[in-house]
């Protein structure tokens, strides 16, 4: 599958027209919504914006509890499990409990592993937290398996917005082979033959934001390699 990430502080009108009537929009099964510097204003903008003109399944990557917005679809409720900050593991949580309650979004449960993509991003630097190294299959299945354990329905591989690379086949396929849930990875995806080898190392969704900012062309080639995966 393929999701869109969709960063509200910097999605205009004219960048949600963009995307939205795209050729190819139709071939997208998931739009994430937030990022690690999103402000509330631009976050409930965006997503009333999608809302107008989209029924896409519309998912909250929340960087903060101020971007929790009923009006989303669901949540990924992200739990930093490969780094030792508590307010990510578990902070953070207690904080948006009883907003998430009340707002009637679906939770999904969500075990996020940071992973080194070749240079340092917002996320590593605003969470106070080290990617595991690329080159270390074994600990990122370890920490996957260890959150599956904890009852986390999804594992999210990410190196982050504006990454250099994505999370190395060795290591997707590692975590896939040791846990039973549905693996997203993103960060890193700038070609079609990235998503490729992502897919084939086996992760179920990936993920495209910045690349696909820049260069709206680059949705049809992921598309095509989508289909290219699905029917070979």
């Amino acid at each position: 599958m393929l999701a869109v990430l969709i960063d509200p502080d910097k999605s205009d009108e004219s960048r949600l027209d963009n995307l939205v009537f795209h050729p190819d929009f139709n071939q997208i099964d998931f739009l994430f919504v937030g990022g690690s510097l999103v402000t509330d204003g631009n976050m409930k903008t965006c997503i009333a914006g999608l809302k107008k003109r989209t029924d896409k399944p519309l998912i909250i990557f929340p960087g903060s509890p101020n971007q929790i917005d009923e009006n989303a679809d669901a949540i990924l409720l992200l739990s930093l499990i490969s780094g030792r900050n508590p307010d990510l593991l578990i902070g953070r949580h207690v904080e948006s409990a009883y907003k998430l309650k009340r707002s009637g979004l679906e939770l999904l449960s969500t075990g996020y592993i940071l992973v080194d993509g070749g240079r340092t991003t917002t996320v590593s630097y605003i969470s106070g937290t080290t990617p595991i190294p690329n080159d270390k299959p074994g600990i990122a299945a370890a920490t996957a398996l260890a959150g599956t354990q904890l009852g986390q329905q999804l594992i999210y591989l990410d190196c982050g917005s504006g990454a250099s690379n994505h999370a190395s086949p060795k290591l997707i396929a590692a975590v896939k082979n040791e846990i039973d849930v549905p693996v997203i990875v993103g960060g890193g995806i700038k070609t079609a033959k990235d998503a490729q080898r992502v897919w084939d190392a086996g992760a179920d969704i990936v993920v495209v934001g910045n690349k696909l900012e820049d260069d709206p062309v680059f949705l049809g080639e992921l598309v095509e390699a989508k289909m290219a995966f699905v029917e070979g």
